[in-house]
């Protein structure tokens, strides 16, 4: 293959996987600004509304062991396929049919398809560029980034165009078709992408020890929960602090709006200097400190310092997720293993995603006040201080 031709490939590999992470939040972040609406038109109560965006998040971490399994059964490539497909067909069955059974199998399906394609796109990433993972996982996090704001920021001007939450909900369907065609084109001829995965399986398959049993991985596990649990929390709850402070709605959203623009940027920015500057450790002391200091300028609740505190934010939320990406890799050696520690840190940490919102907003029913949400974010970055002690930095290979 020529250098021109392999640029090309690889080119179009990038963009694919750019695109396939894009497919792995609209669904979920699409719901957000249509629950009220959703909650009047099938008369459901809030708990029973809530359940369309903490559904997907608990299947995710239910789930993302079936990653492995599947790439044994059917492939990385046609898993792939399969997923995508599942997204796509649910999401554009949220726009045929406006009811609340339908709206919740979607919910939980497409959390178990977005489950099993990120320790596949993970593995695909270790396998196929094995010397440039850090930078190739920022085009990772970046597509989900990308997908997370698009969601939730367009889908309200759907819904004002036509006056329609289902088509609002379902036109996201047109990313998977996207994310086919494009997982089509750079895999078209690669037969060697399954076998290569496959064979390196088989070949550590024999003593080798499950993550399930390696301390390390455990840590990770936490690590990855801890963070998705400040991330999901942060985006659910900034809106509901910014305005119990003082401000109004409109201007608690731009904030929140501000704070997710800019994480966007970061997460194609941050990994790049991962790559430069490889020291995980320093990085999360920088970026859990950002957040507390953060944090304690949201609490006082003068307006200017929100403002900053949101910006502030946006740094740890940008940098927490793709370090986190970077854990499995940089301790295995195969894509299969890669595969199976993403699995398995995936497996528990959105499980605890999944909860700690929850309990936060139990909290808050119960105490009716918005200091014990800021202690519990604080308390997370506290604890993933602690956990950065026990990970160490990427030179301590797990053997």
């Amino acid at each position: 293959m020529s250098q021109r031709s392999l640029k090309h490939n690889t080119i179009l590999l990038l963009i694919t996987i750019f695109i396939v992470a894009v497919n792995m939040r609209p669904a979920i972040t699409s719901i957000g600004p249509m629950l009220d609406i959703i909650r009047d038109d099938l008369s459901l109560t809030n708990a029973k509304v809530s359940l369309l965006t903490a559904l997907p998040v608990f299947c995710m971490g239910l789930f993302a062991s079936l990653a492995p399994l599947l790439n044994r059964k059917l492939g990385l490539t046609r898993s792939m396929y399969l997923m995508l497909f599942v997204i796509g067909l649910m999401t554009a069955m949220r726009g045929l049919y406006s009811t609340y059974a339908s709206l919740l199998i979607s919910a939980i399906i497409i959390g178990i398809a977005i489950a099993v394609m990120g320790p596949l796109l993970s593995a695909m990433i270790k396998q196929s560029f094995p010397e440039r993972a850090t930078s190739v996982i920022g085009v990772y996090s970046f597509g989900m980034g990308v997908g997370s704001s698009l969601g939730a920021g367009l889908t309200a001007l759907f819904f004002e165009s036509t006056g329609s939450y289902p088509f609002a909900l379902g036109i996201w369907a047109v990313l998977s078709v996207a994310g086919i065609v494009f997982w089509r084109l750079s895999v078209k001829g690669d037969s060697g992408l399954q076998r290569e995965v496959n064979e390196k399986g088989e070949k550590r398959t024999v003593g080798a020890l499950s993550p399930w049993r390696q301390k390390k991985a455990w840590l990770y596990l936490l690590f990855f929960g801890l963070q998705a649990s400040s991330f999901f929390g942060i985006i659910t709850w900034i809106v509901p602090l910014a305005t119990d402070a003082g401000m109004s709605l409109v201007q608690a959203s731009t904030l929140l709006s501000v704070m997710m623009t800019l994480q966007i940027f970061l997460n194609l920015l941050f990994p790049i200097i991962y790559e430069r500057f490889p020291k995980r450790r320093f990085w999360l002391f920088v970026f859990l400190t950002m957040g507390l200091l953060a944090f304690i300028l949201f609490w006082t609740g003068d307006r200017m310092l929100m403002w900053v505190s949101s910006i502030l934010m946006a740094i740890p939320l940008a940098g927490l997720f793709p370090i986190s990406l970077l854990f499995p890799l940089d301790a295995t050696e195969t894509a299969e293993d890669t595969n199976e520690w993403t699995a398995m840190m995936q497996t528990g940490g959105y499980l605890i995603a999944g909860f700690l919102p929850l309990l936060i907003a139990l909290i808050y029913d119960w105490t009716g006040e918005h200091q014990y949400t800021l202690m519990i974010f604080m308390g997370l970055f506290v604890t993933m201080m602690i956990l950065t002690f026990l990970i160490g930095d990427r030179e301590q290979k797990v053997e």
